[in-house]
C-alpha cells in the first residue's frame, strides 16, 4: 500500500533489514536495483582503485553507497569521488559531498544512466558526472554548467581532464 502511495523516505530505506535487496528511491517509490554483473562491477572497482591511487588526499573514492537527492529520492552510483574527510558509517552522502558521480551502463540501466540520473545529479548540483559504456569501455565526462551537464571529454583510450584535478586516465586501467 505504501509503495502505491509513493511515500517512502530515506529513513525507510535505512531501516530495511540487512538482507533486503538494494534499492533506490524515486519520488518516494522504492526501486529494486539488481546486483550488477561481474564485468560491470569489475569496471567500477577498477575505477575505484584508480581514484584511490591517483586522486589527491582531499578526495576519497567509494562505491555502492547512496546519494541522498532529497527525502524521497536517492541513487546508488557505481563509483563516487567524495570530498574528504568521509564519515565511514554513512550509507548516504549529500550532493554537496560528491565530486564525481559515476554510472557504468548496463543493458537494463541505459535509459536511467543516460537520461534520468544525469538530470537529477545536475539538479542536485553534483559538479561532475561520468558515464561509462561497456563493450568496449568508453568514458564520457561531463561538467555541470547552469545545473546541466555539458560533455567535456570522452575517450576509449585515454581520458584527459583538468577538473576536479589533473586527470590522465588510461582507459585500459579500468577495462576488465
Amino acid at each position: 500500500m505504501r509503495q502505491r502511495l509513493a511515500n517512502f523516505s530515506l529513513e525507510d530505506v535505512l531501516n530495511l533489514p540487512d538482507d533486503a535487496p538494494r534499492v533506490e528511491l524515486r519520488d518516494g517509490v522504492m526501486i529494486v536495483v539488481p546486483s550488477p554483473t561481474f564485468g560491470h562491477q569489475d569496471t567500477a572497482n577498477l575505477l575505484w582503485l584508480w581514484f584511490r591511487q591517483n586522486a589527491p588526499k582531499a578526495y576519497r573514492a567509494s562505491g555502492a553507497v547512496g546519494v541522498a537527492l532529497g527525502s524521497q529520492d536517492s541513487f546508488e552510483p557505481d563509483a563516487l569521488l567524495l570530498h574528504a574527510p568521509v564519515e565511514k558509517s554513512n550509507h548516504f552522502f549529500l550532493p554537496s559531498q560528491v565530486v564525481i558521480a559515476v554510472e557504468v551502463v548496463s543493458p537494463g540501466t541505459k535509459r536511467r544512466d543516460r537520461f534520468e540520473k544525469p538530470l537529477e545529479y545536475g539538479l542536485a548540483g553534483i559538479p561532475h558526472y561520468w558515464r561509462i559504456e561497456q563493450d568496449p569501455v568508453h568514458v564520457y565526462a561531463y561538467d555541470l554548467v547552469n545545473r546541466q551537464y555539458e560533455l567535456v571529454a570522452d575517450s576509449d583510450t585515454e581520458l584527459v581532464l583538468s577538473a576536479p584535478f589533473e586527470i590522465t586516465l588510461p582507459i585500459r586501467d579500468i577495462t576488465p
